[in-house]
């Protein structure tokens, strides 16, 4: 009887893996081949063990041995199924990405949409934006009067006093008339549609706190001002001259910037200046820009010192010219990013900033001219450098990868203390900056961005392609089918 009970396990057995293979087509044949390797060594009473480790898989296949007592064969199921959750996609989320596998891995993500403001890392992961109000439809994309907006346009929603998470009832382009005010504790959450805010004014983080702006497109921003500009429901006044900024942040504290796409704009794309700090700017993707990233107002602003900004997991694309970024006087951790082809220079400064880059890609162009990553400015009106000013100033390259003959010229102190204020987070090593900005910018299967490669590419979907994901549960059961037999069959049941 118990032949033929085990018999029918093995008939179990292998009928969950078939329908295993036939069910997960977009695995990888060295992933599916990862969890059936241990699963044919249980068959053969002879478990195969697999150790994974961050930077390549390495298998022991000397690591075979036989197990007699059920109670073994049971922990060595759980050890499989641990170790074939690192490999295999549709079990783990698996990008690598924190922020990311953070809130992609759940397939609900849209019915959790708050979740985010969990996620946040670097000097602004305590942003909390619109966390615990209530989210706010933007349905009308219009900006037909900045002092009198119509509720349902977005420049209603950011000026309110109460929290808000603020999502779009469809794609849009909103052109601005004037320069967005936001008002405290508010997410702009762009994910699931395709929102651009362009050809017109754009965002301003001024003297506000706990901003999140996610997923968003910002580009073509133009100078406008000298009008009349709401900043919230009781007080509205006259704003000078804007410069275009894609989003700029002014006294602004609690600020993450994360997951959009910025190009084009008339000044910077993103400037923080005036006192603004605890900033992280992640997961966006820049391209086609002069002045990419301003961050402290002006040399004599001694009060930017307590600036501390993270610059994480950014991708630094074509037609890029300079500031990735240029800094003053504060502390920013430039860590696991790529830079592709900057035409003057990438990560400058003046008057001393703390500068620690890790783990970043450098990839500098044919130019001969160009090769420098780092750019030093001794004076207000960007003259050359002088040896003996900046010779002190705490700029450091630890563990970057410098390709077609970047470099990156280090000065003061190397020592780990000298950067503790200008460290948000462990940097990843250089080899892994492909795949964690890989996917940078705005995630949008259904439209088309700018190019990588000079020609036009699909942006992915919001789902990335290592998560469990509702498609995914056929695979899940019959997976547990598999463990569920090979339980049974070692229990003698």
């Amino acid at each position: 009887m118990k032949t033929n009970q085990r018999q029918l396990h093995y008939v179990f057995l292998v009928a969950g893996m078939v329908c295993l293979q036939i069910f997960a087509p977009k695995c990888s044949a060295a992933k599916n081949q990862g969890v059936l390797d241990s699963i044919m060594g249980f068959l053969r009473g002879r478990p195969t063990i697999q150790a994974t480790e961050q930077l390549g898989r390495h298998q022991n296949h000397n690591s075979s041995f036989r197990v007699q007592s059920p109670e073994e064969v049971v922990k060595m199921v759980q050890k499989s199924i641990n170790d074939s959750r690192r490999q295999l996609t549709y079990l783990t989320c698996g990008t690598g990405n924190p922020i990311d596998d953070c809130w992609r891995c759940d397939p609900n993500w849209q019915m959790n949409r708050q979740r985010l403001a969990d996620c946040a890392i670097g000097f602004g992961r305590e942003a909390i934006g619109g966390k615990n109000g209530q989210y706010y439809v933007v349905t009308d994309p219009s900006d037909h009067d900045p002092v009198n907006p119509t509720p349902g346009t977005l420049r209603y929603a950011v000026i309110q006093n109460e929290p808000l998470w603020i999502i779009f009832e469809k794609d849009m382009i909103i052109q601005l008339k004037e320069e967005l005010l936001m008002n405290s504790f508010k997410t702009i959450d762009g994910r699931g549609v395709d929102v651009h805010i362009a050809h017109g004014a754009c965002i301003t983080i001024q003297f506000v706190t706990n901003i999140i702006i996610h997923g968003v497109s910002i580009h073509d921003c133009i100078q406008t001002g000298n009008a009349m500009v709401r900043d919230s429901p009781e007080h509205y006044g006259w704003r000078t001259l804007a410069n275009g900024d894609g989003i700029s942040i002014f006294g602004g504290r609690y600020v993450w910037i994360d997951r959009c796409s910025f190009s084009s704009c008339n000044h910077g794309l993103i400037d923080a200046i005036m006192g603004s700090t605890a900033i992280t700017i992640s997961n966006n993707y820049f391209t086609q820009h002069n002045m990419v990233m301003l961050l402290g107002h002006s040399d004599s602003y001694v009060q930017d010192v307590i600036m501390q900004v993270t610059i994480a997991y950014n991708y630094f694309g074509e037609g890029l010219v300079q500031r990735m970024p240029r800094c003053r006087h504060g502390y920013f951790h430039v860590v696991n990013n790529q830079y592709v082809h900057w035409e003057m220079y990438a990560i400058g400064g003046s008057a001393n900033p703390t500068i620690n880059s890790e783990g970043n890609i450098f990839i500098a162009s044919d130019d001969a001219n160009t090769k420098q990553v780092t750019k030093r400015v001794t004076a207000e009106d960007d003259g050359d450098e002088v040896d003996e000013v900046w010779k002190d100033w705490n700029w450091r390259s630890a563990g970057d990868q410098m390709l077609n003959g970047a470099y990156f010229v280090a000065s003061g102190s190397m020592a780990d203390d000298s950067y503790a204020l200008a460290s948000s987070l462990g940097a990843k090593p250089a080899v892994l900056v492909g795949t964690l900005t890989g996917e940078a910018g705005v995630l949008d299967g259904r439209t088309q961005g700018s190019s990588r490669n000079g020609n036009t590419h699909l942006s992915v979907s919001a789902a990335p392609r290592s998560i469990l994901s509702a498609s995914h549960r056929d695979q899940i059961i019959f997976f547990f089918m598999c463990i569920g037999c090979l339980v049974l069959t070692a229990l003698n049941i």
